[in-house]
């Protein structure tokens, strides 16, 4: 061993394994999920539900049946978790119509997901993708107009918008 590359008293010993090649991507998941607002959270949750529905989809195409059913199943049963979480997460003793609206979305894709993975058919994958892609898009553009209302100017200042029509009345 070198005495040169000796590592000092208190210093922090190298470790022997190799670096996790994900850590730095973890790090970065961990970083935008802790520091995020919880409009921005939901948006990643619909993103979440989009992308392992898709992989889901992607199962379809697998040759190899142990790995058909896995890579379905497995995917299905992600979304599946989030859309639970999403369904437990409403406040149903404070609920609006919205809320028992959103509750009954939530135990539909619930049961249209069931019923892709049991049957393995992805047509009830592709309709509730498109609808937690329209829920997604809507709960976008509301935190948008929210955040641009808390950030607009008082009444009668000047704008950096260019070319935009208020019609808030």
């Amino acid at each position: 061993m070198n005495p040169y590359n000796r590592p000092q008293a208190g210093a922090p010993v190298p470790s022997a394994e190799p670096a996790n090649p994900y850590a730095k991507a973890n790090a970065y998941k961990s970083t935008s999920v802790n520091t995020s607002s919880p409009s921005d959270l939901v948006l990643m949750l619909y993103d979440g539900i989009i992308r392992f529905l898709n992989n889901a989809k992607g199962g379809f195409g697998l040759e190899d049946p142990v790995e058909f059913h896995q890579v379905i199943n497995g995917n299905i049963q992600k979304a599946q978790a989030i859309i639970r979480e999403l369904r437990s997460s409403l406040d149903m003793d404070k609920a609006t119509e919205f809320g028992e609206t959103m509750a009954g979305l939530y135990d539909y894709f619930d049961r249209r997901l069931q019923e892709a993975n049991m049957d393995k058919k992805p047509e009830p994958i592709d309709e509730v993708i498109e609808r937690v892609k329209t829920i997604r898009d809507a709960w976008d553009e509301m935190t948008r107009r929210e955040l641009k209302n808390v950030n607009a100017p008082a009444e009668g200042g000047a704008t950096s918008e260019v070319g935009t029509l208020d019609v808030s009345g």
